[in-house]
């Protein structure tokens, strides 16, 4: 499982596209991204595992990993490659949410966690983050992937996603026909939602307000699914067609914890 290919937008962001097989069969696909920051700087998305032209690429833009300021891991459940980002990048400071630090206590990680504003902060000057509100972001059932830590590159106008939004691409001869695949909730979300009626109410504002936030997106890179280019800025419309889509589950929910 190492990264296949290094995809440069532009304006300051690289997208790393690798391999990730379910039962050792199926890849679906994982990601990370680099970011430069002001002053030569840089800071990656999400730990992956970087070999040949691709390993070869990170280092010459980051002075051989010297400029790599900070890992930011930004789901819970992608971990896999966390000791590999930390021996390769050992002068970059590492963040994680809980669930990284108890999986890895020995990694040095840094307070406080990646998903507090504090931490967003830091690096405003290019990149916004969006947490989804009435899920758990850490789901105590470990079959449960669904909520992560949102990225918006600002001067490429990309959003990195994880689990959260995914994408569905029909293959050829189904394409000529069924022209909306999209971006779609992942499907554990009925099991992501906190025990609370209001959560669903919760998850709709969150939803409507990411995609007004960044509705000037140019494109979707998605961890599992590849990447969703946005030739007409219409990352809102999408947004709110996949929450249409998941409105059954959100309803119910509300019925049941009323």
């Amino acid at each position: 499982m190492a990264a296949k290919k290094l995809v440069d937008f532009g304006n300051g962001f690289w997208n790393l596209r690798g391999d990730f097989r379910i039962g050792g069969v199926l890849n679906v696909g994982t990601h990370a991204s680099l970011v430069a920051l002001p002053g030569g700087r840089f800071v990656w998305l999400d730990s992956y595992t970087l070999e040949g032209e691709a390993l070869s690429e990170a280092m010459r833009l980051t002075d051989g990993g010297k400029a790599v300021e900070a890992i930011l891991n930004l789901h819970p459940f992608h971990t896999l490659h966390c000791e590999w980002a930390r021996k390769t990048f050992p002068g970059a400071k590492l963040y994680g949410s809980e669930r990284h630090k108890r999986k890895f206590p020995g990694l040095n990680w840094e307070e406080p966690n990646v998903e507090d504003p504090r931490v967003a902060e830091l690096y405003a000057e290019v990149l916004e983050f969006s947490l989804p509100r009435g899920v758990d972001y850490i789901s105590a059932n470990e079959k449960v992937h669904f909520s992560s830590l949102l990225a918006f590159h600002k001067p490429s106008r990309t959003i990195h996603v994880d689990d959260t939004l995914s994408y569905l691409a029909f293959p050829f001869p189904v394409s000529l026909v069924k022209k909306d695949s999209g971006l779609f909730f992942h499907p554990t979300l009925a099991k992501a939602l906190e025990r609370q009626a209001s959560a669903s109410d919760d998850f709709r504002g969150w939803a409507r307000e990411l995609g007004a936030r960044w509705s000037d997106a140019a494109r979707v890179c998605v961890a599992h699914d590849g990447i969703v280019p946005l030739p007409d800025a219409d990352f809102e419309r999408r947004v709110q067609r996949a929450l249409e889509k998941v409105e059954p589950v959100l309803t119910r929910h509300e019925h049941e914890h009323d």
